[in-house]
């Protein structure tokens, strides 16, 4: 039988109260649900992820079925505010859940809390999606053969274009982001977080970070080339069909949302993608199979995204280089909030050897000039 992806009582420190939530949020749940619902809530944790923190809510209605959602919060001990904005997340999946969008892989929000009453945070609770998600290492019953595995390369590549095909500003999302000067505010933010989050002297992060401001590739008509963009696509925030391992049916974790160029989010999910001939040590960071026998590489997935999009991917190689040092730039947030004692997920004590590896991948893409 194949494995879905399961709950686990909450770690140390971040627990939820059901009975407090309940009192909080029941009646005006049961309400959005249509149909009145009995406490307290069972509350678990989705224990992957490194970022904001997701839990399964389970409630009763009065006839006693049982219904799963899932709440989303900020990590505890965040020290980055901006990065874990709940409203903004919340947003997003609000349009993507609209008619015109025509999108039906994304959770549908249910219901926003922007009080910090219960929480200590403002959070949000939104359908669950169930399916099959691939981590590093396959769930039981899972058989990832070759020809499976290509094609779901091909998949990821076709969900990716699927986003970048959403018309934006007719579901409500014109205003979401700003496409002009993307990038080079990109490139600044991210450069401010790592220096705001530095715990460790790493030479390769100063010499990307110069290079990235001193390098920013020229790019007209920003708003017409602009798309709905992920920033966090990758297997493990994909949701498959247990029964059609190839199908995608849903794509999670779209806090880091926005509009943008299409190009840099195309150039975060090849950051992601391990291959088979990259350093062992680089490959205990993978964040789903990519590099088993199979997997299309890096370089084909780029080829095989400019042929079914038909977009230009000369700036590829930076916003590969950019990528690269931002998913650094999180690796040392998260290590952080660690080392400060903000977390005791021990999950987190060995990012700071994922700043250093993918440092030092980004100064070799700028070395080598591709990815």
């Amino acid at each position: 039988m194949t494995e879905l992806d399961t709950s686990r009582p909450a770690r140390a420190g971040e627990e939820i109260d059901g009975e407090k939530l309940f009192a909080r949020i029941g009646g005006e749940l049961g309400r959005v649900l249509g149909f009145p619902i009995e406490g307290p809530f069972t509350i678990e944790q989705f224990p992957s992820g490194h970022s904001n923190l997701t839990y399964l809510l389970r409630v009763r209605g009065q006839n006693g079925a049982s219904h799963e959602l899932v709440l989303r919060r900020p990590p505890f001990g965040n020290v980055v505010k901006t990065a874990h904005d709940m409203a903004r997340e919340n947003r997003i999946l609000t349009a993507l859940a609209s008619p015109r969008a025509a999108y039906g892989k994304a959770p549908r929000p249910l219901l926003y809390v922007e009080d910090e009453d219960v929480l200590g945070t403002p959070f949000y609770v939104m359908t669950r999606l169930s399916g099959v998600i691939l981590r590093r290492k396959p769930p039981t019953g899972v058989s990832l053969d070759s020809a499976t595995i290509t094609r779901l390369s091909n998949a990821a590549v076709d969900g990716l274009i699927e986003i970048h095909s959403l018309p934006w500003e007719e579901i409500g999302l014109g205003t979401y982001g700003k496409p002009e000067g993307y990038a080079e505010r990109q490139v600044k933010g991210w450069t401010k977080r790592y220096t705001d989050a530095k715990t460790d002297d790493v030479p390769d992060m100063e010499r990307a970070a110069r290079w990235l401001k001193g390098n920013l590739p020229a790019r007209d008509n920003e708003r017409a080339l602009a798309t709905v963009i992920h920033n966090d696509f990758k297997y493990d925030n994909v949701v498959l069909d247990p029964s059609e391992l190839t199908r995608i049916v849903g794509v999670l974790d779209w806090e880091m949302a926005t509009i943008g160029d299409p190009i840099t989010d195309l150039a975060t999910t090849l950051a992601y993608w391990i291959e088979d001939g990259d350093a062992d040590p680089l490959k205990a960071f993978a964040f789903g199979p990519t590099h088993l026998p199979g997997s299309l590489k890096r370089r084909e997935i780029a080829e095989l995204y400019a042929k079914r999009s038909g977009r230009d991917l000369a700036s590829l190689p930076y916003f590969y280089a950019f990528a690269l040092f931002k998913n650094a730039v999180v690796a040392q947030q998260i290590y952080k909030r660690y080392k400060l004692g903000l977390t005791k997920d021990e999950r987190f004590a060995m990012m700071i050897m994922g700043v250093h590896l993918l440092a030092a991948a980004a100064v070799k893409c700028i070395d080598e000039g591709a990815i």
